[in-house]
């Protein structure tokens, strides 16, 4: 090899390694790339627990309560939910319970039941008590000058529309309405109904109070001395023409006819009485208008059918939104008394619905028949807890067979 090639071999192998010493410093000199850092995400809301597992010792007033009053309604409960698996075992149990022994039943609960404080959908755990009750009206079976307020049946050309076949999650939710050409359309209004001629062949009775009738629909049922028969016949909720109900009492108030603590069902009858040319323009305030059914009264010192398809239990049954307590169980209900501070706290059973129950702190207290459960209900709005009692799962017994 002559002395040029060696040396432009040289001058090659040099200039490449001064170039890849350049690269290199370059490479070392420039700035790391630096990521965007990521955007803080929002923290994600936690929603406390509906219900919340207690012992029976967080009950305040538990270890007081007589339960032998509310085993009855118990029973009765159990006559609808025996049928449910979950509920089988304990509802068999029971049937061997001694209805007299308190003790007995309190050991009954304590050890098949785990207890569940509720809450509302915000997490608070307080909320609404009111009261209902079963009235009493004057009726006759047939029209006159005196007896001109029909109660009505359900009308033939009501529809009510199950709507969980198509969508699940609607379970329980019913849309009434009636055919008007090819479309369902809602279903008439209170202000529509009661003038109207076409409900003339669905009139169940007769009674001789409008404003009566109209709070015989917002309790559900009630009882009617006939003067024409002298029967004492009971009338119960059938249907309802599917509006939502609104409370007049409540629209009194944001008038400013009437004070929050004047907006009972008696401050509101005075108030009518002292505005009688007001009366229909109030009640159609309330689009919600309720069918009836006739009952005979088999037992007088039970209720009529709650949601449950069972008689409902003077002082042991409330009304509950089906949506976060289910129908039948038992509830221990912490209010008071209505106007008062005195305690009210004992075991009831959900055994009914109302259209203006809703939440899950939210109970209307059955007083039972009469004047003075009409004048306590008409007056309860109290502040309430409540704690749901489910049946503990029963632990699978193993069976050990013997090694041959």
């Amino acid at each position: 090899m002559s002395f040029f090639s060696v040396r432009t071999t040289h001058r090659r192998t040099l200039g490449l390694i001064v170039a890849i010493a350049s690269l290199l410093a370059l490479t070392s000199c420039k700035k790391p790339e630096t990521k965007p850092e990521p955007k803080p995400q929002p923290l994600k809301e936690v929603k406390p627990p509906l219900r919340e597992p207690v012992s029976f010792a967080d009950l305040p007033g538990w270890s007081s309560d007589n339960l032998t009053e509310a085993w009855p309604a118990f029973l009765a409960s159990c006559s609808k939910l025996k049928h449910k698996a979950e509920w089988n075992a304990v509802c068999e149990d029971a049937q061997r319970i001694d209805a007299v022994k308190e003790q007995e039943i309190r050991t009954f609960f304590e050890s098949r039941f785990t207890p569940f404080l509720l809450r509302n959908l915000d997490g608070t755990e307080t909320g609404l008590a009111t009261g209902y009750y079963e009235p009493f009206l004057t009726g006759s079976r047939t029209q006159t000058e005196r007896f001109n307020t029909p109660l009505h049946g359900v009308p033939d050309d009501l529809l009510s529309i199950d709507l969980a076949s198509v969508y699940p999650e609607l379970k329980g939710k019913h849309l009434r309405g009636r055919v008007k050409g090819n479309k369902v359309v809602p279903y008439f209004s209170r202000e529509e109904l009661v003038p109207s001629e076409k409900m003339a062949e669905k009139v169940l009775l007769w009674v001789d109070d409008p404003i009566d009738a109209f709070f015989l629909q917002i309790q559900g049922s009630g009882r009617v001395q006939l003067v024409d028969t002298g029967e004492v016949v009971r009338v119960s909720f059938a249907d309802v023409n599917g509006h939502p109900y609104q409370s007049i009492g409540k629209y009194l108030v944001e008038q400013g006819a009437l004070t929050l603590d004047q907006a009972s069902a008696q401050g509101i009858k005075n108030w009518l009485a002292k505005n009688p040319t007001e009366k229909d323009a109030l009640l159609n305030v309330n689009p919600r208008y309720v069918f009836f059914r006739e009952d005979a009264i088999g037992n007088p010192a039970q209720g009529p059918l709650g949601a449950l398809a069972v008689p409902i239990t003077p002082k042991r049954t409330i009304a509950v939104d089906p949506e976060f307590i289910p129908l039948g169980a038992p509830v221990f209900l912490a209010t008071s008394q209505p106007n008062s501070e005195r305690a009210l706290r004992q075991l009831v059973m959900a055994q009914d619905t109302g259209g203006a129950i809703k939440g899950g702190v939210r109970a209307d207290f059955f007083w039972g028949f009469g004047k003075t459960a009409g004048e306590r209900a008409g007056t309860m709005k109290q502040t309430a807890q409540m704690w749901l009692l489910l049946p503990k799962p029963r632990t699978p017994v193993s069976v050990q067979t013997k090694e041959k």
